[in-house]
């Protein structure tokens, strides 16, 4: 007796479509309903065949054309702000031939390490801006070293008043020198608190006081910011007013603070820097720019960026990628009388650049 059995053949059709497999490896049918990819037959033994999707490529993508790129949804950029220009040696106006009080400032980060490397380098900084008066801070000098350094610097004839810390050697130290001798000099504010590190300095003169100063820096983690905010600031802006009542004031030196966010590089990454924290802003607008000074340079350049300081160890200055510390704050009475106020950014010697001020007379 023969058993026949009747298949339909519309049940095998979804069977034409399946993977199927055998003892000797895996085939993959062909894909009818693909039009215009490309027949694709591979060995079972290669393991690019687990993933059928990377061995179907279509003609465009053989061909090297590009694929449009998916748009990517989130959060839009911020729009960029413009690129305000640099300041260069050309922004400065031409020399003023009449009378006139040329002051230079600059933080040496260590006098004898500078003229070490560049023995004529006072020399060439006051030729070359015919200076009357030349402020320095972080001279890292001891008292015992004056005789030594005042003939290093090269200035015969010159009245040179220092003022070196004696809380620690080698450490902070301000200087005035001076083509003429000074009225008076007056080291630090009078204050035993403050007076120790040598950051205070002031020369008076006929119509002015020059003030030098280089302020306290807060310190790594901020450790010393309460007490430039509370003691140091409060009491230095009491000293300046107790100038000012008696003649105007030029305060100049490295105030170790960044003023403004055009002021540095890159001010969102730097707002709990020491120097730019909102605090130390803060008290410099309150104090200083409250009590009658006006930053010189910025009034100069309201547009411009300009830097001062340049970290040694990133190699920043090459990308001038600074801060602005080094200023000239004057009374509102010598505003008028102030010709340029520049920055000597391509000369060499320290982290900072001299920075300047011709006032007429």
């Amino acid at each position: 007796m023969h058993l026949v059995i009747r298949v339909c053949p519309v049940a095998l059709f979804p069977l034409c479509r399946a993977v199927q497999t055998s003892s000797k490896g895996v085939f993959l049918a062909h894909n009818t309903h693909q039009m215009g990819k490309r027949k694709v037959h591979a060995a079972a033994e290669s393991p690019e065949n687990a993933n059928e999707n990377a061995l179907q490529t279509t003609d465009s993508e053989a061909d090297g054309a590009k694929q449009a790129p998916a748009k990517k949804r989130g959060r839009q950029k911020a729009p960029e702000q413009p690129v305000l220009p640099a300041y260069n040696m050309s922004m400065r106006p031409p020399l003023h031939d009449g009378p006139a009080m040329r002051v230079l400032s600059w933080n040496v980060a260590s006098l004898r390490a500078m003229l070490t490397k560049n023995p004529a380098a006072m020399k060439q900084l006051v030729e070359a801006e015919n200076a009357d008066v030349v402020c320095l801070q972080e001279t890292k000098m001891q008292d015992k070293a004056i005789e030594q350094m005042e003939a290093l610097v090269g200035l015969p004839g010159w009245h040179c008043a220092w003022n070196c810390s004696t809380a620690k050697k080698g450490y902070s130290g301000t200087a005035i020198l001076s083509k003429t001798k000074p009225l008076s000099v007056r080291h630090g504010m009078g204050k035993d608190e403050h007076d120790q590190e040598g950051r205070l300095i002031t020369a008076e003169y006929p119509t002015l006081y020059v003030v030098n100063a280089y302020i306290p820096n807060s310190g790594e983690g901020l450790k010393r910011l309460d007490y430039r905010l509370q003691q140091w600031d409060v009491h230095f802006a009491e000293y300046l007013q107790q100038l000012a009542a008696k003649k105007p004031v030029v305060l100049t030196g490295d105030l170790n603070c960044a003023h403004q966010e055009i002021d540095i590089h890159a001010p969102k990454k730097n707002l709990r820097s020491p120097g730019f924290t909102q605090e130390e802003r803060d008290s410099f607008s309150k104090l200083l720019i409250g009590g009658g000074f006006t930053d010189a340079w910025r009034r100069q350049h309201p547009e411009i960026t300009g830097y001062t300081y340049w970290n040694y160890r990133f190699n920043t200055r090459t990308s001038n990628k600074g801060w602005r510390l080094d200023y000239f704050l004057v009374s509102e009475t010598l505003l008028e009388l102030v010709h340029d106020c520049f920055h000597l950014t391509d000369f060499m010697g320290s982290d900072h650049c001299p920075v300047g001020l011709v006032l007429r007379q």
